[in-house]
């Protein structure tokens, strides 16, 4: 009764909420001519005035504050043909109107800035980066497309382990602390056990958000990062549909309408449709014989689904679904096998005669994930559970607030083994409720968001207020000072010991009744993950074709609760002159991250450079030892180029070269005889065969060897009918075959590599 009462409460509020200004407004949605997909990120104005508005995710804009009067509205959008319309307002109207715009037949020549500085200028954007299809198509592919979990590794903060049972670290953080949204979806597990591919097509994404930090209000539940894909509609004007194919996974995809849009102000049904499948297992055998006479041990599987419903005003009904799985055979020690699914709805209202706009979402998920190993008992975590929630959004002028509810509701259930055999386990149900709000305010060159997020943890009982602020000052034109902070905290634990090297198994358990409730003497008044962030940097146009940006962060994980690697003992009555850390299931600790980004962007006709840098230093300590954990990578470089070219510009190359120094490890200090003798205090020890024991040195004392790739790919498109076209893409990833680590087996004393050079040739073709 509650949530019901809360959710009546907030859109009746909304919807009452009336448009006060005198002045007129004009809004509606932009969409692609071609293909009725929204126009993203583009700015809508009134020319000869400086009034104007950024189209959103959705293809939406809304400008207020408009004098009564006869204006020329315009659009100038790289891609597409310019746009220009007289229109008339009066005082006191609300003009709902679409527009639609062109691509341009040929491709450009040459990149014209046109609203992009205006964008710089007007938001924020600390530590966030918009991914679009442009950018993921300028990065070498492995195989026949691009995959953003190729292009995340790119960007400033990020830190991959690499090739076999990559993890996603962000500004130290670690994966369990970053939330990944599709459209609104909580997708658990968004990387397969081969870091060269994510779950999501690429071919379905409209839109990537990334923050690496110093996040609104509107996001909640991590204390790292957020991942925000949306995906596309589908074709709202013809059937297609493509098939791709390589010696990694092959693809189909089809999308098309049900319904279809006759102009920008009538509606239409859509649907699309995704599933891709690997066979490296099976294929490697052929290509890759010289990495495993067996095969490399990679499968998956991802399926999706959706069908949208736009009205003639632009309201939007989405519904979606998908299915994810992942298996491997690793070395014929583990098995290891995930499943996901879920469906959800999404939607977009916009209220006739009222200057706001609402947005919501709705979704279930489930992620099962089980490893099976010949040494020790098997491993098994199961999540599920529902989120949903609602977004206002009003605008006054350049200004513009937004406020939200949102409710979270899961179910875990875990069992793990420590390396001592000593099973940790949990079946838990929780439920959270955040509520925000967000100001965004341009005075003068500054720019202001201040936002507020009230976290409601109902199985802990715990209420967790998070102030956020972000602040951007326009010193000149080309250069703009900007800076975030904000407190965060989660619920969510990681199933696994941050301390292991490798982790192919992945769980997640709720925040535990058992943690321990002080840290060094220090009484804790809270179950939960929490963390500060600290932000501050620059960015500068250096010319009209070159930025620079630079940003400084310190996060502060002032409490971080941790499978105890180390429990030697049942916490039962028994042994209750046990010392706590030796048989408590969980440790607390403290955790610093600390470190610079750089990136340096070029983009002149046909020529696009990208370049980064990150130094970043990670600390944890818990009640006795201070240690780098594992994705402690100091530097870490990028660097890619991409170069169109051909008369027709048909032939693109691509190539993209990763450094990155090593990463912690323990060391081995030596082996011994290890004699079990419990039960059977009588045994003689010296006719007794005992285990390999290992001693080990400081945790994380050590460093492996740098890690550095090349990868290069170049591509020819064919026309091949009115609407069809084929490409060929050939390349590969490792291209000098580096012999970069990924362990190192202490019992057989044998060093295991990442994957080494690998060819590729892939097809696509689009009807």
């Amino acid at each position: 009764m509650f949530y019901r009462f809360l959710l009546s409460s907030l859109f009746i509020l909304g919807l009452t909420a009336s448009s006060f200004a005198q002045n007129a407004t004009i809004r509606g949605f932009v969409y692609n001519k071609k293909n009725g997909e929204p126009v993203i990120f583009t700015n809508v104005f009134l020319v000869g005035t400086s009034m104007g508005a950024q189209t959103d995710v959705n293809g939406f804009y809304s400008i207020t504050k408009i004098p009564a009067g006869s204006y020329t509205i315009s659009i100038n959008a790289i891609g597409f043909d310019p746009l220009e319309q007289q229109i008339t307002v009066i005082a006191g109207q609300l003009l709902n109107k679409n527009l639609t715009i062109s691509e341009k037949e040929l491709r450009l020549k040459e990149f014209e800035i046109t609203s992009e500085k205006e964008n710089e200028q007007s938001r924020v954007g600390t530590s966030v980066t918009t991914i679009t299809s442009k950018e993921m198509n300028r990065l070498p592919t492995i195989g026949a497309d691009p995959d953003l979990a190729q292009y995340l590794q790119v960007l400033p903060g990020v830190t991959f382990t690499g090739d076999q049972g990559g993890q996603l670290y962000i500004r130290g953080g670690s994966p369990i602390q970053n939330k990944v949204l599709l459209d609104g979806m909580i997708i658990y597990n968004p990387f397969h056990s081969i870091g060269l591919f994510s779950v999501f097509d690429t071919d379905v994404i409209r839109n990537t958000e990334v923050y690496t930090g110093g996040f609104g209000a509107e996001y909640g539940g991590r204390v790292s990062s957020i991942m925000k894909i949306t995906t596309k509609d589908g074709d709202k004007k013809n059937l297609r549909g493509k098939v791709s194919a390589s010696p990694f996974v092959s693809k189909i995809q089809l999308e098309g309408p049900l319904n279809k849009q006759e102009d920008e102000n009538s509606g239409s049904t859509t649907f699309l449709l995704s599933g891709r499948s690997s066979y490296l297992k099976q294929t490697a055998k052929t290509f890759y014989p010289y990495v495993d006479t067996a095969g490399l041990p990679f499968n998956f599987t991802d399926l999706y689904g959706k069908i949208a419903f736009s009205g003639n005003s632009g309201n939007k009904l989405g519904l979606s679904g998908f299915r994810f799985n992942d298996k491997v055979r690793y070395r014929s020690l583990q098995d290891l096998t995930w499943n996901t699914f879920g469906g959800g709805a999404n939607f977009v209202i916009i209220p006739t005669n009222s200057n706001f706009a609402f947005d919501g979402y709705m979704s279930y998920s489930d992620y099962t994930i089980k490893l099976e190993e010949a040494s020790r008992p098997s491993r098994s975590s199961r999540i599920n559970g529902f989120n949903l929630g609602l977004n206002f959004k009003y605008f006054f002028g350049k200004n513009d607030f937004q406020w939200g509810v949102e409710t979270i509701g899961f179910s875990t259930d875990f069992t793990f083994y420590n390396e001592l055999n000593r099973k940790i386990a949990q079946v838990e149900n929780t439920s959270e409720l955040g509520l925000y709000a967000k100001y965004r305010a341009i005075l003068g060159k500054l720019v202001l968001e201040p936002s507020m997020r009230l976290q409601y943890y109902a199985s802990l009982s715990e209420f967790s207020p998070e102030p956020r602020l972000g602040a951007k000052m326009n010193v000149t034109d080309n250069f703009r000072l900007k800076g975030a902070l904000g407190r965060y905290s989660q619920n969510l634990i990681a199933g696994v010991s941050d301390r292991d090297v490798v982790n192919l198994f992945y769980g997640f358990l709720s925040a535990p009744d058992n943690a321990p409730n002080s840290y060094k003497g220090e009484k804790l008044n809270s179950k939960l993950q929490k963390a500060w962030h600290y932000i501050f940097g620059f960015e500068s146009n250096l010319g009209k074709y070159l930025k620079f940006n630079a940003e400084a962060y310190y996060f502060n994980f002032d409490q971080l609760t941790n499978i105890n690697r180390n429990k030697l003992y049942d916490d039962i009555p028994e042994n209750s002159d046990k010392p706590d850390v030796l048989k408590s299931d969980y440790i607390i600790e403290r955790g610093e991250s600390r470190g610079v980004d750089m990136v340096l962007k070029y983009e002149y006709k046909r020529l696009y450079v990208w370049a980064v840098y990150s130094l970043m230093q990670v600390t944890r300590e818990d009640e006795i030892l201070k240690y780098a954990p594992v994705w402690d990578r100091r530097h870490n470089v990028n660097f890619l180029v991409s170069y169109n070219f051909g008369k027709q510009l048909d032939w693109d190359f691509s190539t993209r070269w990763n450094y990155g120094s090593g990463f912690p490890f323990t060391q081995t200090q030596g082996f011994y005889e290890n004699f079990n003798l419990a039960g059977n205090l009588g045994s003689n020890y010296t006719t007794t065969n005992g285990t390999l024991g290992t001693a080990y040195g400081t945790l994380n004392a050590g460093r492996l060897p740098a890690y550095h790739r090349l990868d290069i790919n170049l591509k020819k498109s064919f026309v091949t009918g009115e609407r069809s076209s084929l490409e060929i893409a050939a390349g590969a990833t490792n291209v000098y075959n580096r012999d970069n680590i990924f362990y190192f087996d202490r019992v057989k004393f044998e060093r295991i590599n990442q994957l080494p050079i690998l060819w590729n040739l892939g097809v696509n073709f689009k009807f």
